[in-house]
């Protein structure tokens, strides 16, 4: 498994060491892999938005078709 190298103030460092029962490397490794899947997750909800916004706008195209041809048989009707 590859590691990583972090740089922390001194202040920090200190304030970890008052607390030796954490295992700080297993912990920022649970804060890595979480915050990872959350923009795996959000990547795949803006394609599905941009997806969706594709499907929308051709939603609005048959809908505005349809309001012209309705507006003319109206209109033909004497509306």
């Amino acid at each position: 498994m590859p590691n990583i190298t972090l740089s922390l103030p001194e202040e920090i460092k200190r304030k970890m060491e008052e607390f030796p029962e954490i295992n700080w490397s297993a912990l920022v490794k649970k804060y890595l892999e979480a915050k990872i899947s959350r923009l795996i997750w959000k990547e795949q909800m803006l394609k599905q938005l941009e997806s969706e916004k594709e499907f929308d706008e051709e939603a609005l195209r048959i809908g505005d078709k349809i309001k012209e041809n309705v507006w003319k048989r109206l209109k033909k009707e004497g509306w």
